[in-house]
């Protein structure tokens, strides 16, 4: 859509100018940064962008999205694997 060079209100202004309903986005300072109220468009923000986690639990991302109301602001927190840590060579520490 040649947005890519737009950010945060800019990117949120032709979003809801476009007729979209919600935007998903992983920017958890968005609601710090920008002035929401009057908004249109909801925001669907995620607490992590790593594709495997949220895919891992793509219905709670579908269903915010679809029950989202007209300018909401809606927050999605997800489990995370643990940490895979490497051993440590043998002989060190």
């Amino acid at each position: 859509m040649g947005w890519d060079t737009l950010e945060n209100g800019a990117l949120i202004a032709a979003a809801e100018a476009a007729g979209f309903g919600a935007m998903i986005t992983c920017d958890q300072n968005l609601a710090y940064q920008q002035n929401l109220s009057g908004r249109r468009i909801a925001l669907v923000v995620l607490d992590t962008n790593h594709w495997d986690v949220v895919r891992a639990d793509i219905d709670r991302v579908r269903l915010a999205v679809g029950s989202a109301a007209e300018g909401a602001y809606v927050e999605l927190s997800f489990e995370r694997p643990a940490l895979r840590r490497r051993p440590y060579p043998s002989g060190s520490g």
